[in-house]
């Protein structure tokens, strides 16, 4: 599909797509953002309303929650890279379909390929069912360490699941003590923006 890598190329693709039905009502593409050399990649579904406005990713409600997450374990967006499974918003914010995943996973290969993180944390469970595992269930395995290649994947509650059930936030924090371990473990630095 797209030939060469080089972030130009990938952005250009995925603000022309049409494979799927998400691209007829979208107003921006969101294809990522963040530190594009960070050894760290978050993973969410897909945009809501106020990243298909603004096309960044997670400047809503939620946005604000993943950063006082990454306060928490001492990151900001400057040291991570954030993306979705999906670019564009689907309507209503439901779960993205099947199909409309498959039309866009080939957009977070390219994208994965490009930053070479070190570490990918899934935000919910689409993140987690896309990147890990497709029988991946949230509530029990939320917090585990998986390596696939050279790539270490984890999984936590998606920052919206957070705003509508307070009572996972302890949960969410442990996960987050998993991350900042890992992160001193294997002493990652972050790079400056390019």
């Amino acid at each position: 599909m797209i030939g060469m890598f080089s972030w130009e190329i990938l952005e250009s693709a995925c603000k022309t797509c049409n494979r799927c039905r998400l691209a007829e009502n979208r107003t921006n593409v969101v294809v990522g953002g963040g530190n594009r050399k960070a050894k760290i990649l978050l993973i969410g579904e897909g945009p809501g309303e106020k990243e298909d406005l603004s096309g960044v990713p997670f400047v809503g409600p939620a946005g604000q929650l993943l950063d006082k997450m990454l306060a928490c374990i001492d990151l900001s967006r400057n040291d991570v890279y954030i993306a979705n499974v999906v670019k564009c918003r689907p309507p209503g914010n439901r779960d993205p379909e099947p199909d409309e995943k498959n039309c866009c996973i080939e957009y977070l290969r390219y994208q994965f390929a490009l930053i070479k993180p070190q570490i990918i944390v899934c935000l919910g469970r689409i993140a987690a069912q896309s990147i890990i595992d497709s029988k991946f269930r949230i509530t029990k395995e939320h917090g585990i360490w998986y390596k696939k290649k050279n790539c270490w994947m984890i999984a936590t509650y998606h920052p919206s699941a957070l705003l509508r059930d307070a009572a996972k936030k302890r949960t969410a924090f442990e996960d987050l003590k998993e991350i900042k371990k890992k992160i001193d473990e294997l002493g990652i630095i972050s790079e400056d923006n390019e």
